[in-house]
This record gives structure tokens, C-alpha cells and sequence, in this order.
């Protein structure tokens, strides 16, 4: 049976979503908010490359955290309306941002069918979400959303957990095997199981994190159902992976240097104003 849109959507996960991350949301920060691998080789120059941020756009960052890529496009010249539905990141990102850069910061749901509407009149050139979807346990009022504040030929980027290689269903592998030379070969790999049922479960996004957060997992093509729907189209799409470190045979993303951890979108609205 062909699952629908509706099965990837957990509303009834919301609440409980929107509290773990404000139990998370400083711990998170005082870890990752000066960068980290993933952040610094995969996310941030992938995002960068499919946003192409130019002087003077006003970019619409969705699901901003504490704001760490905001600043980054400020500091590329644009002006950024970015907005979370944690009010403990908005706290930090204010905090962390110096008052004369051209960011204004706002504590909305974007989960929240019509919440984007709470932005007003503003227009937006871009948007952009980086590693977030996959922790909203509702898409579709995003997606709509953004479909009234984006103009005709406006992009939207988002990057995400690759949801066939890293995700909540798969599971990473180390092993040895005997080569053609007969010598033993360390390998390592992921095992892919239930990719085309959507699910909801929790997990560590940082090991030792306050509590374990929401993570939804959704396939490619639903994920990608919720966009076309709204007027979107896929017209870039990058899939980066880490530079190669070990000597494989791990459990890192640097021993499987061939599967990539990592998906980053970019859509663009067709037809409209």
C-alpha cells in the first residue's frame, strides 16, 4: 500500500517535541554553536553554494536555532528575518548577535498550520532551513506557508539528515572481510531497513544530551510530495560528504567517506506573483 502525505505528519508529537528542545536548546549550543565538522565541511559551503546569497536579499531563515548560519548570511550583506519555535534558541540568538547586524529574530512554529502568516507583509527573496525538517513533526504548513511569502523564482534551501543513509531506520556497520588478496579488509557501511514508512522516534542528536529528541523520518518522495504540492520545484541538490581521516573500518562518517550523511535541497517556486 502507498503510504500518503498524511502518515508522514505527527501532529500528536508537537508539544513534547517543542519542550525537549527547549530543555535542549542552551545545552546544544554551549557544544556545537561554534561549529563543528558537519557544520563546517558538509551543511554551511553545500547551503551556501545552492543559496547564493547576494547583498541586500532579505532571506527568511526558518527553524534558525541560535542563529549560528543567520549571522553567516548577515555577514554575506543580507538582511535576515530568522525564527524558531524554541524560545530558549531565539534567547541564545539574541544573545550571541551583535545589535547592529541586520537580523530581526521571531519565536514562531512553522509546524503550526498558518504561523508563517504571523510574519505579516514581509517578502522574502530566499528562505532557507538548515537541519531542521526532519525534527518538525508537521511539514506541509511550512511548505504552504512559504508558498505565499516566496515570489515567483524564490528559492527555498534546506539541508537535512540523508533520509536513506542516516536517519533513524538505518544503522551503521564495521567489519572485516577477505579481499581478493586474501587479506583482511576493514569496511564499513549503514543497513537500510523500513525506508519507505514514515516514523516517528526519539534519539540522540549529541550523545549525553539532557533528553533524547524527536527525529521524523520521511522518504524522499514524501518529503519532496509536501513541495510540489505548494508550487515547488527541485533545481539543486547537493549530497557532501566528510573529507576522508581514518582508515576505514569505523563507525564515523569519515571511514564511509562514499555514503554521504547529509542532503541539501533547493527548491524554487514556479507560477504565482
Amino acid at each position: 500500500m502507498a503510504m500518503e502525505p498524511t502518515d508522514a505528519e505527527f501532529p500528536e508529537h508537537a508539544d513534547d517535541n517543542l519542550r525537549i528542545w527547549n530543555a535542549n536548546a542552551r545545552w546544544w549550543d554551549d557544544r556545537i554553536g561554534d561549529g563543528n565538522n558537519f557544520q563546517n565541511h558538509l551543511i554551511e559551503p553545500a547551503t551556501e553554494r545552492l543559496l547564493a546569497v547576494a547583498p541586500g536579499e532579505r532571506i527568511l531563515d526558518v527553524a534558525c536555532g541560535a542563529g549560528r548560519f543567520t549571522r553567516r548570511m548577515a555577514g554575506l550583506g543580507a538582511r535576515v528575518v530568522a525564527f524558531d519555535a524554541c524560545e530558549a534558541f531565539i534567547a541564545r540568538a539574541r544573545e550571541r548577535t551583535p545589535s547592529d547586524a541586520a537580523i530581526e529574530y521571531h519565536v514562531i512554529d512553522a509546524a503550526r498550520p498558518g504561523a508563517l502568516a504571523s510574519i505579516g507583509s514581509i517578502r522574502v527573496d530566499k528562505a532557507v532551513c538548515t537541519m531542521a525538517i526532519m525534527d518538525m513533526p508537521e511539514i506541509g504548513p511550512l511548505f504552504s506557508g512559504l508558498a505565499s511569502l516566496l515570489p515567483a523564482g524564490g528559492s527555498f534551501v534546506f539541508s537535512i539528515l540523508h533520509p536513506c543513509f542516516c536517519s533513524i531506520t538505518t544503522q551503521r556497520f564495521a567489519e572485516t572481510g577477505d579481499a581478493e588478496t586474501g587479506r583482511l579488509v576493514a569496511r564499513s557501511g549503514v543497513k537500510v531497513s523500513a525506508y519507505l514508512s514514515p516514523l516517528a522516534g526519539k534519539t540522540e542528536g549529541i550523545v549525553g544530551q539532557p533528553e533524547p529528541q524527536w527525529c521524523f523520518h520521511r522518504p524522499l518522495s514524501l518529503l519532496c510530495h509536501f513541495g510540489f504540492e505548494a508550487g515547488f520545484v527541485v533545481d539543486g541538490l547537493e549530497e557532501p560528504r566528510l573529507p576522508v581521516e581514518g582508515t576505514g573500518g569505523g563507525l564515523g562518517w569519515s571511514d564511509m567517506p562514499d555514503i554521504p550523511p547529509i542532503l541539501v535541497v533547493r527548491m524554487r517556486r514556479v507560477g504565482g506573483s
